[in-house]
């Protein structure tokens, strides 16, 4: 699936981990483990490893045994064992609150180890420089050459953001020299793989290195021939080991710990400008003057950025106002902003737990005014006519009731319809966007505060009932201390309620069932009270109970823990397998398709089976392809010849006398599984391949193949495995009458006869 596995060598014990991070609070020293290379190139079924532990000789190198998925013993040296690059002293909160502040605060400094050696001054002008290891030569000249047209910038969530923006940048630095194009990995490995992809450059981004989706995408990119480089954060990641260069963010060890992604964007977005300009002056495209001014930019961006840190309180300011009484949320943007719009839109619901629309600017006021949202609206940078306009818009939404929040630079004036504006410093407009995102990040971190104080009052009610039981005593005297305490909380609680402050993040069902239960409690007679409301027997302990479980409901949709995120991990490490792709790479497979079978029309089962048959077959001959009409459980279904090719032209077929469906074909039909079979006049061997479409057997596509004479017995046993379940069905018919079945004796076995060969 694209995820890596390690072993960790501590002293007497291994310590298994998807990545490195997992290992170095045990050990510094590990084995990646390699599910993508052939141990044999030849056979598609030496592919991945199987480690073998013995616990006899725990955390030595001599207690791993290694081999191929194919059986084959791979050697384990030196060479195989990595040795860490992080450690536990990475993770530090410091004086923050929450990681989250932290890594905000943190933004520039990863910026600015970005740009650190890379952004050198020759000739008197600014310049990139990234060596061997970051942008090779090869890829340089392939580039240069023509020999790589495409770009494609592939990464998922905030990753799949700054893509975007990088690949704005070598747009406009480029012009029409190379197809450019960023979308999430996932789209990229569903719906943008194609056979032959030499011509192509994937440039993939990750924070962690083990994006599953990302890291799987490009192995089936790599395998079709692409060309893959990295925009990573980790050191020794999986992504690393998959790629032909890697630039590393900040100093390839900034680790983040809140789920939210935040420093490591920014510093995304200084490695893709530095590796657009890279491509820029490599080819030769654009003007030097211009890239310079995008470099300075770049240079002095951290400094704007500390400005806008400065500018928190205002922030905050604004989120306290504004973010907890509109329960509709959505960000715009456009040109550029339309990136830092998608950014922020990520943080804000990751933080606030909210679903948020994105938009372009002037193109909300044809989606959901309607709604009446607080709508964050991402301008820095914008001048002229567009600023202009966009302050038209700002006036549409507010006159909707709508309430929005503006990002401008300093001094501009046009906005003052918005409900506030937070100012950020003027910089190049190319990066500008980047100044949204940081308010966006302080906003939605202030915004989450906002909102999770509107649970203190709860907690504290609760705390009165929690304290109360903990002390012990009867039921109506804890009811009696309940009721004594509860009210300033409570009232707290009622007066906000009134003024709507709610309105924004709790469910109405939630707060009418506490402030039924709070009145209850608080009412002169609670018992009588409960019982008569709720219809329930009344008791003091049944009373506290519902009161707290009302509570702890009102507190849980009103808690944002910040660095934490529900249903939501920092390394997602499930995700697309695309299983079926590593299939439709053999040569069988691509043999059926070829013949004119629709993919669609091939179930995964046979595709597998196909996939398994590949290192069987050492030459496709010829085909042909049949439609099939009617029942073939009945005597009327029908068979008709469709395409022939190869020698498959030259020779008769019964059905050319005949067109009813009888013998193997309908066998295949039926079963809809392959078969293979050597024909009864001819000798010829041939592979009958089933099409169906739902339940329904459509055609059959039959391959005249050579079959290579033996195989080595690993391979051997693949294929058997993989067919008919032949393997097991000959080992039981050997131990029927042997004391033992001798696996290297597959080796001498005709491949043909084992496979047509019928055990029964």
């Amino acid at each position: 699936s694209g995820q890596g596995l390690c072993v960790g060598l501590a002293p007497n014990r291994f310590v298994v981990a998807s990545e490195p991070y997992g290992l170095v609070e045990e050990t510094q020293h590990y084995l990646r483990m390699d599910g993508e290379s052939l141990a044999h190139a030849d056979n598609p079924s030496s592919r991945g490893q199987v480690v073998v532990l013995d616990a006899a000789r725990a955390g030595e190198a001599e207690g791993i045994r290694l081999v191929a998925y194919d059986g084959t013993a791979l050697s384990l040296g030196s060479h195989n064992m990595l040795t860490a690059e992080v450690t536990t002293r990475d993770i530090d909160r410091g004086p923050h609150s929450h990681f989250l502040a932290k890594e905000i605060t943190e933004a520039p400094r990863s910026f600015t180890k970005t740009l650190r050696g890379r952004l050198v001054q020759s000739g008197g002008a600014l310049t990139v420089s990234l060596d061997e290891s970051q942008l090779p030569r090869r890829i340089v000249d392939e580039l240069s050459s023509g020999a790589l047209q495409r770009i494609r910038v592939i990464g998922q969530g905030t990753a799949a953001i700054a893509g975007r923006s990088l690949a704005n940048l070598l747009r406009s630095l480029t012009g029409d020299r190379l197809r450019i194009d960023a979308l999430p990995a996932t789209e990229l490995s569903g719906f943008g793989l194609s056979l032959d992809m030499s011509d192509t450059l994937i440039v993939a981004i990750s924070q962690s290195g083990t994006t599953t989706d990302t890291n799987r995408t490009v192995d089936l990119a790599r395998s079709r021939g692409a060309r893959v480089l990295a925009i990573v954060n980790r050191r020794g990641s999986e992504l690393t080991a998959k790629a032909d260069g890697v630039i590393y963010t900040s100093d390839g060890r900034d680790v983040e710990m809140s789920v939210a992604s935040t420093k490591a964007f920014y510093a995304q977005v200084a490695a893709g400008a530095l590796l657009a300009c890279a491509v820029a002056q490599a080819l030769g495209t654009g003007q030097a003057d211009d890239r310079t001014q995008l470099l300075e930019a770049l240079r002095t961006l951290p400094e704007a950025m500390h400005t806008v840190l400065a500018s928190r309180s205002k922030v905050a300011d604004a989120a306290r106002t504004f973010a907890t009484s509109r329960r509709y949320w959505t960000v715009v943007g456009n040109g550029t902003n339309a990136v830092a719009a998608e950014e922020v839109r990520i943080k804000l619901s990751e933080l606030c737990y909210k679903s948020i629309a994105c938009d372009i600017t002037e193109d909300k006021k044809h989606i959901d005014l309607s709604c009446e949202p607080l709508i964050f609206v991402c301008a820095a940078g914008l001048s002229g006519g567009t600023a202009s306009d966009v302050a038209k818009e700002i006036e549409i939404y507010r006159a909707h009731k709508a309430l929005p929040i503006v990002v401008a630079t300093a001094g501009e004036e046009r906005f003052s319809a918005a409900a506030a504006v937070i100012e950020v410093p003027a910089v190049d407009p190319r990066l500008a966007f980047v100044l949204s995102v940081m308010v966006g990040h302080l906003f939605g971190y202030e915004a989450a505060l906002a909102i999770d104080a509107l649970a203190r009052p709860l907690r504290q009610t609760r705390e009165v009932v929690e304290r109360a039981v903990a002390r012990g005593g009867q039921g109506s005297v804890l009811l009696d201390k309940v009721h004594a305490e509860i009210g300033v909380p409570a009232t707290r609680f009622f007066d906000s309620l009134a003024t709507g402050t709610y309105d924004g993040n709790l469910e109405a069902s939630t707060a009418v069932r506490v402030v039924g239960m709070l009145r209850t409690v608080m009412s002169a007679n609670p018992l009588q009270s409960y019982q008569r409301d709720f219809g329930k027997i009344a008791t003091p302990e049944a009373l506290l109970d519902d009161l707290t479980a009302a509570l702890t409901r009102a507190v849980d949709e009103l808690t944002r823990p910040i660095d934490a995120i529900k249903h939501q991990a920092k390394t997602i490490t499930v995700g697309i397998s695309r299983s079926e792709e590593g299939l439709l790479d053999r040569a069988l497979v691509k043999a059926v398709l070829t013949a004119g079978a629709a993919r669609e029309r091939l179930t995964y089962g046979v595709l597998k089976v196909l996939a398994d048959l590949d290192a069987a077959v050492s030459q496709v001959v010829g085909f042909t392809r049949y439609r099939i009409e009617g029942d073939p459980a009945s005597n009327n279904a029908t068979v008709a010849i469709v395409d022939r090719g190869g020698i498959s032209r030259d020779l008769q077929s019964r059905v050319d006398a005949s067109n009813a469906l009888r013998g193997t074909k309908r066998r295949i039909a039926m079963s809809q599984e392959v078969l293979v079979a050597r024909g009864r006049r001819d000798n010829r061997t041939v592979i009958l391949v089933p099409e169906t479409k739902g339940a329904e057997t459509t055609g059959i596509t039959l391959l005249h193949v050579l079959f290579h004479d033996r195989l080595p017995a690993g391979v051997m046993k693949q294929v058997l495995a993989g067919y008919d379940n032949r393997y097991e069905r000959l080992v039981d018919a050997v131990t029927e009458t042997e004391a033992a079945f001798r696996e290297d004796r597959l080796a001498e076995v005709s491949v043909a006869d084992a496979l047509i060969w019928h055990p029964d």
